[in-house]
């Protein structure tokens, strides 16, 4: 599933409005593996990363993971408080984060005060409702190495001619994020490898052409 945010300038909070709702919300540090929100909890505030990064994710009773995004600085989450219902996913911190904390009421009338920003949330919610279809059409029509090759060309960034995920994501982080066992993610690779598809190195996966949608 396309998880990692390659952030749309236009679903990032501006400078402008960062200074803008400062003044509605509370500066807060969390430490790693804090999470923030569960899934099905009642809260009502909207959570604004300065520094750091966060893992949106949906899980079961057994443990069993499936990520939806890692979101980084200019970036946030819990909008869907502003209905007042339960949270639809929990959030995890992955590295030690500043947040700003936006209580629902305050942001409420920041959005009724601010139209421009009233736009960009809504276009936000628009970009999420497609990136989850875009996740279910994956998971029901695309078999375990299609999902794999969009991952990594979702993730990608191209920088001098070269193709590459610029952070190397662990065969167990893919699998969760594409649903399927680690031990296929691992033979997907290593057939991606042989077939001269992708590199990995140390701290990067380097994609020389485009992977199959299917094998």
């Amino acid at each position: 599933m396309n998880d990692r945010v390659k952030a749309d300038a236009s679903l990032v909070l501006s400078p402008e409005e960062l200074a803008e709702i400062t003044r509605h919300a509370v500066a807060r540090t969390f430490r790693p593996r804090t999470v923030l929100v569960s899934e099905g909890e009642n809260t009502d505030a909207l959570y604004i990363i300065v520094e750091g990064k966060a893992r949106a994710y949906v899980g079961d009773a057994s443990g069993r993971e499936v990520v939806l995004s890692i979101m980084g600085p200019g970036e946030y989450f819990g909008e869907i408080a502003f209905d007042e219902g339960p949270r639809s996913a929990s959030v995890i911190t992955l590295e030690t984060c500043k947040m700003l904390v936006v209580p629902r009421a305050e942001f409420a009338e920041f959005i009724k005060t601010n139209p421009a920003f009233a736009m960009s949330f809504i276009r936000k919610l628009i970009h999420q409702v497609r990136v989850l279809t875009e996740n279910v059409r994956s998971l029901a029509l695309m078999d375990a190495y299609g999902r794999v090759a969009r991952l990594l060309l979702d993730s990608a960034v191209t920088n001098d001619g070269v193709q590459y995920i610029p952070e190397r994501l662990t065969q167990a982080e893919i699998a969760s994020r594409v649903g399927c066992s680690r031990e296929m993610v691992s033979r997907i690779f290593k057939d991606l490898v042989q077939g001269n598809y992708i590199s990995v190195e140390t701290d990067r996966i380097v994609i020389h052409r485009k992977p199959p949608a299917r094998w």
